[in-house]
């Protein structure tokens, strides 16, 4: 995909979705296939990215909200349901990682990643 191509797409996403296209643009730029707002018989994923045999569910947290283990838990659920691997991205400093979610985490598989802006 050219370059070109990859700026429209992430201006496309960011103008559509909102903070969850920004997000998504950044794993087009990385090569990714992104569809927003994916179904699972599990619940709803904000971002689901494809590339080659890697599948990658991301659910987008941007409230000021401490996460806690439940949120870890229901991701890593909800991408088993889809056999992708799980991401949880907390966007901008309003949300927070409480421990025993990041120790849960860490235990589960689930990766998180902190964006901002």
């Amino acid at each position: 995909m050219s370059l070109a191509r990859i700026v429209f797409l992430k201006k496309k996403l960011e103008r559509k979705y909102g903070v969850i296209g920004k997000v998504a643009g950044r794993y087009v730029e990385a090569g990714y296939t992104v569809n927003v707002g994916f179904q699972t018989s599990k619940g709803h994923i904000d971002i689901v990215a494809k590339k080659e045999d890697q599948i990658l569910a991301i659910d987008v947290i941007t409230d000021s909200v401490k996460v806690g283990v439940d949120a870890v838990e229901k991701l890593k659920e909800k991408a088993t349901a889809i056999n992708a691997k799980p991401i949880l991205v907390l966007y901008g400093a309003g949300p927070q990682l409480q421990e025993e979610a990041l120790r849960k985490a860490e235990e589960l598989g689930v990766e998180v990643k902190r964006v901002r802006g």
